[in-house]
């Protein structure tokens, strides 16, 4: 006979009294800790555990019995099912405290570290309409509410536009509004799924890979451009042609209305051809006086405003006097690079996404920087002690790498450098610790500034500056 499967703990009455690592709720029952989600501290509930291990537990929440008096409520409809903007409920005073307490916990127990004393969260001064990019999906698996799941004999439309459900890659739940990215976002979503369900055009089919809607991306910028890219995955020219002269004609004032066919499995454009149907293939951000190209195959900070205390931030901690030697590296398009040049005798850029590098350059063109030079290419093939003796050694680095952090060949490369001052911008800072740790020897952190980019998630920036050690 097989082993019959043990019964998982079910908790009753417990009191959330923390919020940990990726945004996760904390409890602690019978000296174990207990991660569960979707609720705040001072929230009591019963729990059914998930996933038991050694040293904690995983747990649903299957009932509120009391909430939090530090709770509001949640301004969007779709609040909980959509997989974005999980602290909704959580005042934002308190999601920027724990945002600072999760950059303080991470740095100090991941990195194991001496750190000074951290400089208080810059919040956002917006917290709704924050975004200038959105990525819509398309579906004909729609997330089905309880109530319409109980409709029997019901014809329901089962399209849909808009974001993932968590932890369902086929379903997606269609989006009436979005609080995250300024109109006319909202309208074009909208347009767009009305048009396909009146013309029958096909939604995708994300289980077996068919259809001929796919997504829609959407930018938007301080000067007024406006860019929207319509993913197909078939090509259906006539389909095609009659939905891009629709949303042409319907909103005038797209600056890029562009397109991509885009037939592999997944939703990812920086290897397809993306095809202008109407207007210039990019569209310009101003930062400080300067102009920055962004193309549909661009990365740029999606929070424009926020993105601009990061960088001047990342520039006061530098502190240049002028005749420095600065490496930037996972440049993207510069934005960093050109932002300081002024300020330096000469910046290199290094990026591994070469479109990003031609933008760079362009960039540097449209503001009259003669004073940079970029490289695309694998960071750990390029930055080597070759390319530091051709280029000249750095005085300064700074580094802001995607969330899984340098690679340990770069740190290795930053160390043999030995640059004066190294800092560091991070979208992770448990990567942003493990890194902090390898260099802990040489450098010493001298400064910590946390950055909230993204209001009611548990995301959050960090810069932090390293000062080489007096031997």
């Amino acid at each position: 006979m097989g082993r019959g499967r043990k019964t998982k703990p079910f908790f009753e009455g417990v009191t959330i009294t923390d919020i940990g690592a990726e945004g996760k709720a904390i409890a602690r029952v019978n000296d174990m800790v207990v991660f569960t989600t979707h609720v705040i501290p001072g929230d009591v509930v019963d729990l059914q555990v998930t996933k038991k291990r050694t040293k904690y537990m995983e747990a649903r929440v299957t009932r509120v019995i009391e909430k939090s008096p530090d709770r509001v409520d949640a301004f969007c409809e779709h609040f909980e099912v959509c997989g974005g903007c999980k602290w909704q409920f959580l005042p934002y005073d308190k999601q920027l405290f724990y945002k600072q307490k999760q950059v303080a916990d991470q740095l100090s127990r991941i990195g194991r570290i001496e750190l000074p004393e951290i400089t208080p969260i810059i919040g956002s001064a917006r917290t709704t309409y924050y975004r200038n990019k959105l990525e819509f999906g398309f579906s004909n698996r729609r997330w089905l509410t309880t109530e319409e799941i109980g409709l029997e004999g019901e014809e329901l439309n089962k399209n849909a536009l808009g974001f993932h459900v968590p932890e369902m890659f086929d379903k997606i739940i269609n989006i009436n509004k979005c609080w995250l990215q300024s109109d006319p976002s909202n309208q074009i979503r909208n347009f767009i799924k009305e048009y396909a369900d009146e013309n029958g055009l096909e939604f995708f089919d994300r289980r077996i890979q068919s259809g001929l809607l796919r997504n829609i991306i959407v930018r938007t910028s301080s000067t007024g451009n406006l860019m929207v890219i319509v993913c197909f995955f078939s090509e259906q020219k006539e389909n095609r042609e009659n939905l891009m002269a629709a949303i042409a004609v319907e909103f005038p004032q797209i600056t890029s209305l562009m397109y991509v066919i885009n037939e592999k499995g997944n939703d990812t454009i920086h290897d397809q051809e993306i095809l202008v149907y109407k207007g210039i293939d990019h569209i310009v951000e101003e930062m400080e006086g300067l102009k920055f190209k962004i193309g549909p195959k661009s990365f740029y900070q999606t929070n424009s405003e926020q993105a601009y205390e990061l960088y001047k931030v990342a520039r006061e901690f530098a502190d240049f006097k002028g005749d420095e030697i600065v490496y930037d590296l996972y440049t993207g398009t510069g934005t960093i690079a050109n932002f300081i040049a002024f300020k330096v005798q000469k910046v290199i850029g290094i990026e591994y996404v070469s479109e990003a590098i031609e933008d760079a350059h362009v960039n540097s063109e449209l503001n009259g920087i003669v004073n940079t030079t970029f490289f695309a290419g694998d960071m750990k093939k390029i930055l080597n002690s070759e390319f530091i003796a051709l280029h000249g050694h750095p005085d300064v680095i700074i580094t802001d790498p995607p969330r899984n952090g340098m690679d340990e060949e770069v740190v290795k490369t930053i160390l043999e450098a030995a640059p004066e001052k190294v800092v560091y911008v991070s979208c992770n800072p448990a990567t942003q610790a493990r890194d902090l740790a390898l260099m802990d020897e040489m450098y010493k952190v001298t400064r910590v500034q946390p950055v909230d980019m993204f209001p009611h998630t548990h995301h959050v920036e960090n810069v932090v500056l390293l000062e080489k050690r007096k031997m």
